[in-house]
């Protein structure tokens, strides 16, 4: 008796060790689960991209500024440097390709 009612007692506890295992990967393996596991690791992604992009970008900084000791090249003072002109508005660029090219603003060539 005693042997059969352990028998019974540990297919029981099995049946509902196995039924829980599969109920929860079932449970992973929904839409809605397996999208927010994609989710999860796209951020996660694109976490480790931006850190790797910040290493290179400093690396290349520290390179630029070994290789300017290196060659003895300093940076020129900001009162030093020539200014670039200001940006042109679209208005004026278009004007001055119609003064400077007069066949551009002709149809009948």
């Amino acid at each position: 008796m005693f042997r059969r009612t352990f028998w019974f007692t540990t297919g029981v506890a099995a049946g509902v060790w196995a039924t829980t295992k599969v109920n929860r990967k079932l449970n992973q393996l929904t839409p809605e689960s397996l999208a927010a596991q994609a989710a999860d690791r796209a951020v996660l992604a694109g976490r480790r991209i931006k850190v790797f992009a910040l290493d290179v970008r400093e690396g290349m900084a520290d390179r630029e500024a070994a290789l300017k000791d290196a060659l003895g090249l300093s940076a020129a003072p900001a009162q030093d440097r020539k200014q670039l002109p200001a940006q042109r508005g679209r208005a004026q660029l278009t004007q001055n390709y119609l003064y400077n090219h007069p066949k551009a603003g002709n149809e009948d060539h």
